[in-house]
């Protein structure tokens, strides 16, 4: 398992925020059951229907970061943060995935200025997830199971 690293970015703000990225086998570690760490994923909701789910989907948080338009392009959650915080004390350990590392980077910097204290980025996001042949799980709506006599 790499060790963590950490980048500053910017979201508009006079400081940077320091942002720890964690691999992907790193994360998988985390996020698994007794790891310690609950799993945010910020992709759209197309985007999980379409490709799936890193962990179990009853484990699996969803609040996406941006939103698709109809026009094809994406605008940022108004509500993030607020969403974020009715899911997710400040002080639980959180990893945050995306499609490919850059959501995830942004959303731990908003949620850091929010004062979320242990928020990690997975680096590479799930296209990382899949080149290392992790598993994905995907939502299936199967009728439940007939209970003939």
């Amino acid at each position: 398992m790499a060790p963590p690293h950490q980048t500053e970015s910017c979201s508009g703000s006079s400081a940077p925020a320091t942002v720890t990225t964690v691999d992907v086998t790193a994360a998988r570690d985390l996020i698994a059951a007794g790891g310690g760490h609950r799993y945010l994923d910020v992709r759209t909701e197309e985007e999980l229907s379409k490709l799936g789910h890193l962990v179990e989907v009853n484990r699996c948080i969803n609040v996406p970061y941006m939103f698709i338009t109809s026009q094809g392009g994406r605008v940022k959650n108004a509500q993030f943060v607020e969403q974020v915080a009715s899911l997710f004390t400040k002080e639980e350990h959180v990893v945050v995935g995306c499609q490919s590392g850059k959501r995830s980077e942004q959303a731990c910097v908003d949620l850091q200025a929010a004062g979320f204290k242990n928020v990690k980025s997975m680096g590479g996001g799930y296209l990382a997830w899949l080149h290392h042949g992790f598993p994905v799980h995907h939502r299936t709506n199967r009728p439940p199971p007939r209970q003939d006599a």
